[in-house]
């Protein structure tokens, strides 16, 4: 029995309202901002902090500064008082909320490592969602962004992201073997939806479709 759908996506693609569309079709529970104001409330920092910080690697600057500070309380009795919002922090703590959302089920998860942390969970379909890069940037110029900014946007959030996954797991983004399927989401959000739903039949019967 399906459980768990877990929803990695490229920048611009539809990914976070199709996972939506999807959990509410399904009746099941959306872990996508929930998921984010979750490891806010457990880092004790605000949303918009980890917001910028979620599946990306921290850069050089903030990881020399991290080093040189972690440096300074060494030998401390203060030690356990140095926290730190950095990409390691983010990632121990989205590990924690996904295995507990997984663990409780009936959810779709997006993004943030959820499709490796739950790899080798029997009720969990995984998915990647694409685009061109045409519907991609056309995609955030309806949502307000100008065309120089989506661009850019395309670009570099996806490059940040393949760079999160390969610091993180050791794998190139996206890996195909990884995910159950990959889909285009230029066919519409309805085909999509549709897709994953038939998915979701075909590993419910025994047999019917060879695990990944």
């Amino acid at each position: 029995m399906i459980r768990i759908v877990t929803v990695e996506r490229e920048y611009g693609s539809g990914g976070g309202i199709i996972a939506k569309k999807l959990a509410d079709r399904l009746q099941w529970k959306l872990w996508d901002q929930l998921l984010t104001t979750e490891i806010a409330r457990l880092s004790h920092c605000h949303q918009s902090q980890v917001e910028l910080r979620e599946e990306r690697v921290d850069p050089l600057y903030y990881r020399l500064f991290k080093s040189i500070l972690r440096g300074s309380f060494e030998g401390s009795l203060n030690l356990h008082r140095l926290k730190l919002l950095d990409a390691d922090t983010i990632l121990r703590l989205s590990k924690h909320v996904i295995e507990e959302a997984a663990a409780e089920g009936d959810c779709v998860i997006v993004g943030r490592g959820s499709q490796h942390f739950l790899r080798d969970r029997e009720d969990t379909l995984r998915v990647f969602l694409y685009a061109s890069t045409e519907a991609k940037v056309n995609r955030l110029r309806a949502e307000g962004m100008s065309q120089q900014e989506a661009e850019e946007a395309v670009r570099t959030i996806d490059t940040e992201r393949a760079a999160f996954i390969e610091r993180y797991f050791n794998l190139q983004w996206p890996t195909r073997s990884t995910y159950h399927a990959m889909l285009n989401t230029d066919f519409g959000e309805e085909a999509v939806i549709s897709s994953i739903l038939n998915m979701k039949d075909a590993l419910e019967v025994p047999n019917s479709v060879p695990r990944p």
